[in-house]
């Protein structure tokens, strides 16, 4: 099939789609969740800066998990070829949002933990040991 669209066309298109959180990094560490028996969070917690991935409201603990591209992972993250210019503003963009929103948290008295989708995936066990201790203080 010929694509009918201009190049500007297929890029405004391709704009207005906006995603909605991380859903598979996430449920992988909703599993995790389970399986360590840990409870007390929440998804998705509008009332703060950010709308952080996981909450844990009595102990005010924001979790966010970082997908290595949205977010810049100087380790794995790799860019189009394409279009750098707009890219690489936006992962900019992304990160210093991150940070305005690290501080914002802070400043409220929340402890901020991030993590990248790459270490969610391979090192599980010391996320979990990391939440657990962050939680148990």
């Amino acid at each position: 099939m010929t694509d009918v669209h201009t190049q500007e066309q297929r890029s405004r298109n391709m704009a207005a789609i906006k995603g909605r959180y991380n859903k598979s990094t996430e449920l992988t560490v909703v599993k995790m969740f389970r399986s360590a028996g840990i409870q007390g969070w929440r998804r998705h917690f509008r009332n703060l800066p950010g709308t952080p991935d996981f909450v844990f409201p009595k102990q005010k603990v924001a979790i966010f998990a970082d997908g290595c591209f949205w977010h810049g992972c100087p380790r794995c993250a790799i860019y189009p070829k394409s279009n750098k210019s707009f890219w690489n503003k936006k992962i900019k963009d992304n990160r210093l949002h991150d940070k305005k929103m690290y501080k914002l948290l802070t400043q409220r008295g929340w402890k901020v933990l991030r993590f990248w989708e790459h270490d969610i995936e391979k090192k599980p066990q010391d996320i979990i040991n990391k939440i657990k201790r962050v939680l148990s203080a």
